[in-house]
């Protein structure tokens, strides 16, 4: 049996971060861990970018100042997090082995000097990478200081260059076995582009003009399957040395990089970095639909490897942290599944790139208003713990979403390039999350009979085994809603004969889809009852067999702006929020899916996890909560009954 996060949580909630203590002089190690026990940080990750620490020339190990630390740290029962180091390579590297630098679509070499600075085909770099895991590992796999392993961070780059090159025809023969097969998948027999060898195929790199769009979706597989390459042979040579711990990678949120489907399985733990912009109306939605995605893919509890106690340093403007903000933010996290709240970094940094973002020590030091907020969180996680970890949620609803769709669908001849998939994705979540719905997300080919609504906002690829799986759903009673560009294309990105396939047109009751008609910035288009946004189609549906909301006016006037047959249903233009959530929960209703809780105060998010019902007040003023029934709230530790009061940004976690 695989291990598992809770054989590295053992009972708890995981609290602390990244821990860089090569920037700083060894005296300090001794303030960090004193600091550390005052804010109960009982984790942290070590050597994500130690490369060069470790390695300062080919083959040299320095591991002294690593025995000394995770002593020090285990002394003072804080667990530790072992990173290989291998996403950020030493100059030296790059220097004598330029084939390990990755090419950029241009053509163009992506030098040392920052991070992500490798060629994932490249051999040599993979040679490297292993040797000082297997070091590592072999050092420190049974230090028992040592609960999790970290592999990489934040996989995402792309190499177009000739080592790259290489393995992706590689990879297409695998795929396809003849050219016949590549030739007829990708549509070569436009603008003549029939391939003769393998030889003469390359990555998408820079055209003259619209690149072949079955290529570009190939790449992208191939890119996500050359990255599972690099972390699995990572993820394998630790296993050898300590197979009774979990091991991970960190995801970034709706990153276009990695089939996080395919991802999730392949680990032991699932963790991503979440940054919600401070500054953001929806950031706590943004929140709440990564940390769904983020525990569907665990299908249980999850880590929250990155977030920050403050600002960070990559937007224009970087904004700090309200107080309270940070806490309410990480208690979301718990709510939603996380059984680890961890920060990017410990000490913010003094030099380097990212001496502006923000860490659980700020520039202020330990009497900062940052670290005194962290104070308070990891005395108030440890106080919920043990009611906590290892709990699960319950959700009546999935969302559906699938990488592959997205890579198809965002091919850059489309029809309007202000159709982008994460932000039809997170126009659907608002709505659910806005009407209370606690939301699961899922593949199109997951098993499905465990929900009683499935949304998909956009799935513009499906797979015929998907589309089988959506029918057999309905057919077996449960309710489907689908929105604009749906099925439009199979497996190979060849948009299938009618413009969405047979089989959904008859489930919705569309006869013909005559055209789609994009919205420009800004413009809406009437609907009974509401307006349309962003998209619009002009569809005449079976006579008598679906109920339909027209639209009203302009080329479209009298044509099913939604239509329904059955238990299935279909939005060819994306309502505004308020009427997208408002049908959205009239259709959950009816399916049988209730609200977490009724008559939530407007900005206040609500949750069950196990036994536990976490109230999140994501507003600056205080409001009052009906809760009906006598409950002990952790955090307080005091019995409520019927109302509890949030304040701004306030948190209450009830037990009945």
């Amino acid at each position: 049996m695989r291990p598992a996060l809770a054989d590295a949580t053992r009972g708890r909630v995981l609290f602390g971060g990244d821990y860089n203590p090569e920037q700083w002089p060894e005296e300090t190690w001794q303030e960090d861990v004193r600091l550390m026990k005052e804010a109960r940080v009982n984790s942290v990750t070590l050597g994500v970018f130690s490369w060069s620490r470790i390695e300062p020339e080919p083959g040299a190990r320095e591991f002294g100042w690593l025995d000394r630390l995770l002593d020090l740290l285990h002394e003072h029962a804080i667990g530790v997090v072992l990173a290989t180091p291998t996403s950020s390579p030493p100059p030296w590297m790059g220097r004598l082995h330029p084939d390990t630098l990755p090419r950029d679509a241009d053509g163009r070499v992506e030098g040392w000097g920052g991070r992500q600075h490798f060629s994932h085909s490249s051999a040599t770099y993979r040679r490297y990478a292993a040797a000082i895991t297997e070091d590592l590992a072999a050092r420190y796999g049974d230090h028992p200081a040592l609960t999790l392993w970290h592999i990489n961070n934040e996989y995402c780059t792309f190499d177009y260059g000739d080592e790259a090159a290489a393995a992706f025809r590689r990879w297409l023969r695998a795929r396809y076995g003849t050219l016949d097969a590549l030739n007829a998948a990708w549509g070569t027999a436009f603008w003549s582009q029939g391939y003769d060898t393998w030889d003469g195929i390359l990555p998408p790199r820079h055209a003259h003009y619209l690149k072949n769009p079955g290529q570009v979706l190939d790449f992208r597989r191939f890119t996500s399957d050359m990255l599972l390459e690099c972390f699995t042979a990572e993820r394998d040579i630790v296993r050898r040395y300590s197979p009774h711990l979990p091991v991970t990678t960190n995801f970034m949120p709706l990153w276009t990089g990695q089939d996080g489907w395919r991802w999730a399985r392949e680990e032991d733990v699932v963790s991503v970095d979440l940054y919600p912009d401070p500054r953001d109306p929806l950031g706590a939605q943004h929140g709440a639909l990564v940390q769904d995605l983020t525990r569907s893919q665990a299908r249980g509890p999850w880590m929250l490897m990155e977030q920050a106690a403050g600002p960070v340093n990559w937007r224009g403007v970087n904004h700090p942290k309200p107080p309270g903000l940070n806490r309410l933010w990480s208690f979301q996290a718990v709510a939603r599944g996380a059984d680890a709240v961890c920060y990017f970094q410990w000490r913010q940094s003094r030099q380097g790139a990212e001496k502006f973002h923000s860490g659980m020590v700020s520039h202020a030091g330990a009497e900062g208003r940052t670290f005194q907020e962290v104070k308070r969180l990891g005395a108030e996680l440890a106080r919920v713990s043990a009611d906590v970890a290892g709990t699960r949620i319950t959700a009546d609803v999935a969302v559906l979403h699938d990488w592959h769709s997205w890579w198809a669908g965002d091919h850059e001849g489309r029809l309007s390039t202000l159709v982008d998939l994460p932000g039809v994705l997170t126009a659907w979540h608002r709505a659910l999350w806005e009407a209370h719905l606690t939301t699961d997300f899922a593949h199109p080919e997951h098993d499905l009979s465990g929900y009683r609504l499935v949304v998909a906002p956009q799935l513009y690829l499906l797979t015929d085994a998907a589309i089988d799986n959506l029918l057999g759903y309905v057919r077996n009673g449960g309710t489907l809603v689908c929105g604009f560009l749906t099925g439009v294309a199979d497996e190979d990105d060849r948009v299938r004969a009618g413009g969405m396939d047979a089989r959904l047109r008859e489930l919705f009751g569309i006869r013909t889809l005559h055209e789609w008609w994009p919205l420009e910035a800004g413009e809406t288009v009437a609907c009974e009852g509401f307006h349309g946004t962003l998209w619009s189609e002009e569809i005449e549906p079976e006579p008598g067999a679906a109920e339909t909301v027209p639209y009203r006016g302009g080329e479209l006037d009298g044509l099913p702006a939604v239509l329904r047959r059955g238990r299935a249903w279909y939005l060819s233009t994306l309502p505004e929020p308020e009427a997208l959530r408002s049908l959205l929960a009239r259709i959950a209703a009816a399916a049988g899916v209730r609200p977490v809780l009724d008559g939530l105060p407007a900005g206040v998010e609500a949750v069950r996890r196990g036994e536990l019902l976490f109230l999140l007040n994501h507003g600056r003023e205080p409001v009052t909560v009906r809760v009906p029934g006598t409950h002990r709230e952790l955090l307080g530790g005091t019995d409520v009954t019927d109302t509890v009061v949030l304040g701004r940004y306030g948190v209450a976690v009830l037990r009945s």
